[in-house]
């Protein structure tokens, strides 16, 4: 199935949690995660599918596949290294910036996060499937008793 670039879903859901975090969350609430983290755990899925709709649209990138780990892993590494390592500690930026290794945990798991849910998402299977992969996944397993069998 084809990537949707700027109608991917996953996209779309970014846009709509960032604002609705600008908007009403940040303002109402003082929670850490909502004003400090939130905003770099949807980065790689906000930015991803904008960096590769202008890739294809200048013919750098030729199929519409999904993003591939290395069009996650490599932006999630230079933009980890320019605004954690970089920008912080150059003058015009160091007042404005600041280099925390959380935030690169943060773009890690959204980014590792957008590639579990873009393969997720774009499978060619039926809903059916998919549903019935969700309840194997989260079906508990049988305990084991001391003895070695089933309870």
């Amino acid at each position: 199935m084809r990537f949707r670039y700027l109608k991917d879903p996953l996209f779309l859901f970014c846009v709509a949690l960032y604002f609705l975090n600008r908007l009403v969350l940040k303002p109402h609430f003082s929670n850490a995660f909502l004003q400090c983290y939130l905003n770099d755990v949807i980065c790689i899925p906000f930015w991803i599918p904008i960096m590769l709709f202008i890739m294809k649209a200048l013919d750098l990138r030729k199929s519409d596949d999904l993003p591939t780990a290395f069009e996650i892993l490599i932006p999630l590494i230079l933009w980890s290294w320019v605004f954690e390592a970089y920008l912080p500690f150059t003058s015009m930026f160091k007042h404005l910036a600041t280099s925390d290794y959380r935030d690169v945990l943060a773009y890690t798991i959204g980014g590792g996060l957008s590639g579990l849910i873009w393969r997720f998402l774009y499978q060619q299977t039926s809903a059916a499937k998919r549903i019935a992969f969700l309840r194997q996944v989260f079906r508990s397993r049988p305990k084991k008793s001391l003895s070695g069998g089933n309870v």
